[in-house]
């Protein structure tokens, strides 16, 4: 598969901030691309890099194979967006809204606004007034105006916030037939990782302003590390005990009650040692990383 996105060596300043710092990122058509950072990370700069709404300071941008210099624009017509919290006319109605999107954008297809409505959830909403749509049907709202020219490729910044469980399993549902059936492009950045792992075939992960890894979700739970996880009623004395029996144990305190041992060990014996130390075990199991323990792992690393 080629290349969608190509970001080579980006460095974008404001004042003397680096935001985005010598950034390379690689998304391949048809992929859906997990992008995660701490707030403030530089996912957002990141993504109007790729729009031509901010300018790089230095390095190489291309989209769809084409470089974007300060006056490319023309790319635009077949990438959909949804950046920050979307904004629109509060006292228009939600079909007006997109009306006026569509003739901006050049769209005259019969029912095209009906249709975007409804893959969003939002069918029967058209003459309904903006400023009486709560959080989430306006972000509803918001991806819908970014489907409306049936993009090649779609970038999302936070596009589940506010949503209730319903509208994240629509969300999801709906960008998993964008990808299979359309074969859309897709760029999402989440604070829900989990969400992420569920969605993503390549994850990304970005930390003041660096871009620290790029992986694919699977060679991410191929390498995914197996451990027993138990949680007691006194997490110190369990440690102790375990230090006692097996001396250098790999191991690590995640909670006040939990703890991840990170060596084959039996259960039964486990639980026969916790329980004859005079530790109560609420809980025990095996379970392996998940992306939420790579995203933080990879935080620890670069000193978070």
């Amino acid at each position: 598969m080629s290349d969608v996105i190509v970001l080579e060596d980006v460095t974008k300043r404001y004042g003397n901030e680096e935001v985005v710092k010598n950034a390379s990122m690689h998304v391949k058509e048809g992929e859906i691309y997990g992008f995660l950072g701490p707030n403030g990370a530089g996912k957002t700069t990141m993504m109007k890099l790729i729009l031509n709404l901010a300018k790089p300071d230095c390095g190489n941008i291309r989209v769809f194979g084409e470089p974007v210099l300060p006056d490319s624009y023309t790319y635009l017509r077949y990438v959909g967006n949804l950046i920050e919290t979307p904004c629109f006319y509060e006292k228009l109605s939600a079909g007006r809204n997109l009306r006026l999107h569509c003739e901006y954008m050049g769209i005259y297809e019969d029912g095209r606004i009906e249709q975007a409505l409804e893959q969003v959830g939002l069918q029967g909403c058209e003459k309904k007034i903006v400023g009486k749509f709560s959080l989430g049907m306006k972000q509803r709202l918001g991806i819908a105006r970014a489907l409306l020219a049936k993009p090649k490729l779609l970038l999302l910044d936070e596009p589940i916030n506010g949503l209730d469980p319903v509208g994240i399993r629509q969300t999801r549902d709906l960008l998993v037939h964008l990808k299979e059936a359309c074969g859309t492009t897709i760029l999402i950045s989440s604070h829900i990782i989990s969400e992420i792992e569920q969605l993503a075939d390549t994850v990304g992960v970005i930390n003041k302003g660096r871009m620290l890894k790029e992986m694919p979700m699977e060679e991410i739970r191929r390498e995914a590390v197996q451990y027993l996880e138990v949680h007691v009623n006194d997490v110190r004395k369990a440690a102790i005990a375990l230090e006692e029996r097996y001396g250098r144990l790999n191991y690590k305190i995640i909670s006040d009650s939990g703890l991840r041992i990170y060596q084959d060990l039996p259960f039964d014996e486990i639980s026969r040692l916790l329980v004859q130390a005079g530790v109560a075990i609420l809980n025990m199991g095996s379970k392996n990383d998940t992306l939420e323990d790579y995203f933080f792992g990879m935080l620890g690393e670069d000193g978070e």
